[in-house]
């Protein structure tokens, strides 16, 4: 008999890392962590089973879905933008392959179970794309079916991973007469597009929207930064726990609330000056200068300042418990200082 059980990919990243923790501290699952990487002692404590492993590997795939029955997928692994910009290829290869083998493993177990599998993907703002920062100024809020014209890898990875989950969970497998479709169980695919996300515990790498954690991580440890963006800058951020919030949110969801299956949600979306600001009120001899790097604010220019999140806020009620004077007062200066 197979068991029931929550999978987890990405593990070892830091939303892997607090979507394990939560779930494990507050709902009553057996839970199969997967990882290209060795796991944490403490990480493995909190799993059932924990599995090394490729993505890209259909046998691994293949040994998962006979042995466990996956009531919820979160599909976390992902090359992140800047990596994905330096090596594309393998990018496309892990984030869009890499996601189309789970789908279709997900999609073939509920279809063969007669149980929709619920299969979580977080997306990404990087789907967004503008001709000029002209044009995004006069914009505002951008909605989920507007500007979805990426110039990355990444942002491109991302929409085709929506596409692919949509397709999925309502048109599998389209042209097939064997079965009857009035009674064919699809997949429940839910996916938020996600703005920059920002962890107290994690150390920057250079991603392209940790300006404002990077400041931080330099202030606290009495190094000067320089930005790499200009002081007017805005994009939409969120804290860690706010994001696990909202992947869990969505996950129990009632499916016949939901008008669509790609969500925006937001919490906050300074200007990189007001996250200067904000940074020296808590570390008053911070050395921040703005040094903008062109290719990097050009990726960061054809990205959203801000996002229309009314119809998660409507459809499943998502609400953040931090806004920017919280995240970084109660949440994220406390803890790096702690770090340091």
């Amino acid at each position: 008999m197979k068991h029931e059980a929550v999978l987890i990919t990405g593990v070892n990243g830091e939303m892997g890392h607090s979507l394990t923790s939560y779930l494990s501290n507050n709902q009553n699952v057996n839970i199969v962590a997967m990882d290209i990487n060795e796991p944490e002692t403490e990480m493995v404590s909190h799993c059932y089973e924990f599995i090394q492993g490729d993505i890209l590997d259909e046998n691994l795939s293949d040994k998962l879905f006979e042995n466990f029955h996956f009531t919820t997928i979160y599909h976390l692994a992902s090359i992140l933008s800047t990596k994905a910009e330096i090596n594309p290829y393998l990018a496309q290869k892990v984030n869009v392959q890499g996601t189309a083998n789970l789908l279709e493993h997900a999609a073939k177990q509920s279809e063969n179970e007669k149980i929709a599998t619920k299969f979580i993907y977080p997306s990404s703002i990087a789907v967004y794309g503008f001709e000029s920062v002209d044009e995004k100024r006069k914009l505002g809020k951008i909605c989920e079916t507007e500007y979805c014209k990426p110039i990355t890898m990444y942002g491109c990875n991302k929409l085709s991973c929506e596409k692919l989950g949509i397709y999925y969970s309502n048109h599998y497998r389209f042209l097939d007469e064997t079965g009857n479709e009035k009674n064919k169980i699809f997949l429940d695919f839910r996916s938020i597009r996600f703005p920059g996300l920002i962890s107290a515990f994690t150390i920057p790498t250079g991603g392209t929207s940790d300006y404002g954690p990077e400041m931080l991580h330099h202030a606290a440890q009495d190094k000067p930064y320089n930005c790499f963006v200009r002081p007017e800058t805005k994009l939409p951020f969120m804290v860690m726990p706010d994001a696990i919030k909202a992947l869990v949110s969505l996950e129990k969801a009632d499916k016949h609330q939901l008008s669509q299956q790609v969500y925006n949600i937001t919490s906050f979306n300074p200007s990189a000056q007001e996250l200067v600001n904000i940074t020296k009120q808590a570390f008053p001899k911070a050395q921040i200068r703005f040094q903008t790097q062109a290719k990097r604010q050009a990726i960061v220019d054809s990205w959203p300042a801000d996002v229309d999140d009314s119809a998660a806020r409507k459809d499943w009620y998502w609400q953040p418990d931090y806004d920017l004077e919280k995240a970084f007062f109660e949440y994220l200066i406390p803890n790096i200082i702690k770090r340091y």
